[in-house]
């Protein structure tokens, strides 16, 4: 938990302006996690908060490297992720995420854990499929590599029983 605590900003005391934080992000921030699914990263992430009287507008820059595993060949390599994200934390009275980009926070609220919200960015930016880099050329085609039926179902040359024939003119 302490390796989260780096990620805390006190929001009490800013003033209504600009503030800028650079977060550096190890496998330490992916162990933290429970149940992370990513073992291994490195980067930084950059969070620029402007705060006015009703609401904290933060825009976060992620630029770091994680380490996955091929879904076809079960090959570790490391994935790129440059993304730019941003939420929104406004003053209410009690505390709920409204949608994926506006989270209202207690008007007393001392100070904000951004870790959560950088692993998120991080989880929706690793694709659905994850493929090493050296399958990239190969064609997005899904080929049928086997097949449960007989090459007969796919239009072959062998002779269909006459029963299917009288089933056919039914419709």
């Amino acid at each position: 938990m302490q390796e989260l605590d780096k990620f805390n900003i006190d929001i009490f005391r800013l003033s209504n302006s600009t503030h800028d934080y650079q977060f550096e992000i190890g496998n330490s921030f992916f162990e933290a996690q429970p149940g992370s699914l990513i073992s291994e990263g490195k980067g930084e992430v950059k969070v620029v908060l402007d705060k006015s009287d009703n609401f904290i507008q933060a825009g976060f820059e992620l630029d770091l490297v994680v380490k996955l595993e091929c879904d076809r060949s079960l090959e570790p390599f490391d994935y790129a992720i440059k993304k730019e994200e941003s939420l929104i934390f406004k003053y209410g009275e009690e505390e709920m995420e409204i949608d994926d980009n506006i989270v209202i926070i207690h008007r007393n609220r001392q100070r904000i854990n951004m870790a959560q919200y950088i692993y998120e960015f991080i989880g929706v930016s690793i694709p659905m499929k994850k493929l090493h880099p050296r399958f990239e050329n190969e064609g997005e085609e899904d080929e049928l590599i086997y097949s449960s039926g007989s090459e007969s179902d796919e239009g072959g040359t062998e002779p269909v029983d006459p029963r299917w024939h009288k089933l056919k003119n039914l419709k």
